[in-house]
């Protein structure tokens, strides 16, 4: 009989998709976040952006405009067309659910950009592969309210963000977001290097 406890199975990572709606503040930029609630098994009393897993039906769910060529293949680096083009509508999904926020009925999915992608350490219970997405506070509609999944959501000033007590991949995020910030808008769309936080530092995609 073996004296060693069985060995546990790494947990998968599940495709998911965050989006950072970006406004311009009085004096610096801003961006919707909500606490999720203590009930939550992921990140409980954190401050995040409104996102989620993928579902069955994203890859049809019906759009407006598709996804850009550019963000397709940001995404696509670590997915397959039909998984990335369900990613970016997952975004516009979950931003309507838990925000009350919408891209258009249907959605306007050409008005989102690529930002980077973080997975969840495999020592966690639960884990996730995220794509993080940007899009303007100009290209949304409707009232903030949502399902409830996500509280007090309100647009925070990039540095009262970063002074909060936030979740590590959140705050790595945030800094990639200025840096991001920092690029003309060509030079944004043709970036050869994506970025990927994972098992705890940035390595290139």
């Amino acid at each position: 009989m073996s004296l060693h406890p069985p060995a546990k199975r790494p947990v998968f990572a599940r495709h998911a998709a965050s989006l950072i709606v970006l406004r311009t503040g009085p004096s610096e930029p801003e961006v919707l976040m909500g606490l999720r609630g203590a009930g939550h098994r992921f990140m409980p009393n954190r401050l995040v952006f409104p996102g989620g897993s993928v579902d069955r039906g994203d890859a049809l769910l019906p759009a407006a405009t598709e996804p850009r060529d550019d963000v397709l293949a940001a995404v696509g680096r670590a997915a397959r067309p039909r998984l990335a083009r369900a990613l970016i509508a997952a975004a516009a999904r979950e931003l309507e659910e838990e925000t009350g926020l919408t891209l258009g009925t249907p959605p306007r999915l050409d008005t989102i950009e690529y930002l980077c992608r973080a997975v969840t350490p495999p020592e966690s219970a639960m884990r996730f592969n995220a794509r993080f997405l940007v899009v303007d506070a100009a290209a949304t509609q409707g009232t903030l309210g949502g399902s409830g999944e996500l509280e007090a959501v309100r647009f925070y000033p990039l540095a009262e963000a970063l002074a909060l007590d936030l979740a590590l991949v959140t705050r790595e995020v945030l800094e990639r977001l200025q840096a991001w910030l920092a690029l003309p808008d060509a030079q944004r769309r043709a970036r050869a290097r994506l970025d990927v936080f994972k098992k705890r530092r940035w390595r290139e995609e």
